[in-house]
């Protein structure tokens, strides 16, 4: 047995046996979000193009908004990105891997539908736990296991819990520390009858002092986009990069994008170039990407304590600018001919830039200035007749359609029938309305071929019953859904209602654009809107 030492008086086996419990105990070393990516993280065949180890180095813009996600001073993070470019890889699916792993928690992931959040757990957050080893050791995937389901994961001090932004119940249950909201461009309004999904899912982190937000979403439509919001009242934090030639930082911005058009059309030269805002010295692609790895973000309002990110696609280290201009040229050629989403669309996913619909913008006196006399009831071209109910309180607010060739409309009557909508009478001077007839200036006439009643509001099953009675004659059932521009304009039918009566669901949002498209025209024939004089 050896002596102790002189100085501790511990003998050294003893000494060493301690040093090694304590080695044990030792917290580990603080680690930000990227170098816990760069260390543990492993990226799954099924939906990474370069699978295997995670590098940050890869897309460097991903490094300071992945570590703004784990700065204890940094309660809220918006990112406002073009499609693809690792909102969902490098900041939540790694932000949950850490939080798995390294700082154990409650977790609420939200996406904008309880399907797509099953279809994001079977593709991608499944496959990140098996294939890193260090959440593979934390987080059971055993389908036996009563803790882990398709939008449930249970881990040592914390679980996942994923959930539809149109799901009121998922909104409502236990407390969590970290919310991770995914692409709010597509939320609805509202979940169910509760409110602004959004609002309810934050307020499940009051009981946490270091709770934390991550808000992620390329944008949509400008007036009406959930993000655009959110990073208006953020930082604004832009990507940028020094300029090759005088080293000035700068957004990567397509207006200072440089190429000859229709030598890139007919392949004879496909050179894409910045000017440098600074200088303004046309460089090339090459040359501004060798900056990429020392870009960094500069702030509008640094001071602001909410932390907004923006990168658009000129900054993709997987798209090349050539690419990004054919996309372009191609969509504003289909802008050309009358087709606006493929613009739209590149608008939205490659320039993380809102899309200013027009439409909106339309002056009220301008449409009105455009009121024609008719010289009847109706006019020549009208071909069929339509009518859209509004339920009031205490009305029915009603406009009846004339519609011709080509969708080419005319604004026939607008007008409102009062009284209490539980009493029939109201009911029966509606159903008068409906069965009218409409005179042309050579004596024929016509009915009202189909009829749309919106059965939201406080009148719903006098709505469906009404027109349960009425199918024979197209009078129809409708709800509005804005969940989104991915709604279609109209469903097939369901019969989940008391009454079973078939109900259609319209989408909002898009029905919304159709019309703006529509009264933007300023040349009779399809898709014009007419308006008549004297009417309302």
């Amino acid at each position: 047995m050896t002596e102790p030492d002189n100085k501790t008086g511990i003998r050294p086996e003893t000494y060493e046996l301690f040093r090694r419990l304590l080695k044990i105990l030792e917290p580990p070393p603080a680690l930000t979000l990227s170098q816990w990516a760069d260390k543990y993280r492993y990226l799954s065949q099924e939906f990474a193009s370069e699978p295997g180890r995670w590098h940050t180095d890869r897309a460097p813009y991903q490094r300071e908004l992945m570590d703004a996600v784990t700065d204890i001073h940094v309660k809220k993070v918006v990112v406002m990105f073009a499609a693809q470019m690792g909102k969902t890889q490098s900041v939540i699916l790694n932000a949950i891997g850490y939080h798995m792993h390294y700082d154990p928690c409650p977790i609420l992931f939200m996406e904008p539908t309880v399907d797509v959040s099953e279809k994001v757990s079977k593709n991608f957050v499944s496959p990140m736990i098996r294939d890193t080893p260090v959440l593979a050791a934390v987080a059971s995937q055993k389908s036996r296991d009563k803790n882990n389901t398709i939008l449930e994961k249970q881990f040592p001090g914390g679980h996942l819990t994923m959930i539809g932004a149109n799901s009121p119940a998922g909104l409502a249950t236990l407390p969590m520390r970290c919310l991770f909201a995914d692409e709010i461009d597509r939320y609805p309004v509202s979940a169910g009858m509760e409110g602004d999904p959004l609002s309810l899912a934050e307020k499940r982190l009051t009981a946490f002092w270091n709770s934390k937000i991550v808000v992620t979403s390329t944008p949509t439509i400008r007036g009406m986009s959930k993000i655009e919001t959110e990073y208006e009242n953020s930082t604004k934090e832009v990507w940028s990069v020094p300029c090759p030639k005088c080293g000035k930082y700068q957004a990567l911005t397509w207006s200072k994008i440089v190429f000859d058009k229709e030598a890139f059309r007919e392949g004879t030269n496909t050179e894409v170039r910045m000017e440098c805002e600074y200088c303004k010295a046309e460089i090339s692609e090459y040359e501004w990407r060798t900056g990429f790895s020392i870009g960094k973000y500069i702030a509008e309002f640094p001071r602001r304590k909410v932390r907004g990110f923006f990168v658009n696609a000129l900054s993709s280290p997987f798209l090349s600018w050539g690419n990004i201009v054919e996309e372009f040229l191609k969509a504003r050629e289909e802008n050309k001919a009358g087709n606006r989403e493929p613009l739209k669309t590149w608008t939205n996913t490659r320039m993380a830039q809102t899309w200013d619909e027009a439409g909106v913008q339309l002056d009220e006196q301008e449409l009105m200035g455009r009121a024609e006399n008719y010289g009847a009831e109706i006019p020549d071209g009208v071909i069929a007749l339509t009518c859209g109910v509004d339920t009031q309180d205490n009305r029915f607010e009603y406009e009846i359609v004339g519609w011709g060739i080509g969708k080419e409309s005319w604004g026939i009557e607008k007008g409102e029938i009062y009284g209490d909508l539980k009493l029939p009478d109201v009911w029966r001077r509606l159903d008068e309305t409906l069965l009218r007839a409409f005179t042309k200036r050579d004596g024929t006439s016509l009915t009202i071929t189909a009829v749309c009643i919106d059965s939201g509001g406080h009148y719903s099953n006098e709505v469906y019953r009404f027109c349960l009675t009425r199918w024979e004659r197209n009078v129809w059932a409708i709800k509005g859904s804005n969940q989104g521009m991915d709604v279609p304009f109209i469903s097939n039918p369901t019969r989940s209602n008391r009454v079973k009566v078939p109900l259609f669901t319209l989408g909002v949002d898009t029905g919304k654009v159709l019309i703006y498209d529509r009264l933007k025209l300023e040349t009779p024939g399809p898709g014009y809107c007419h308006f008549p004089e004297g009417r309302g």
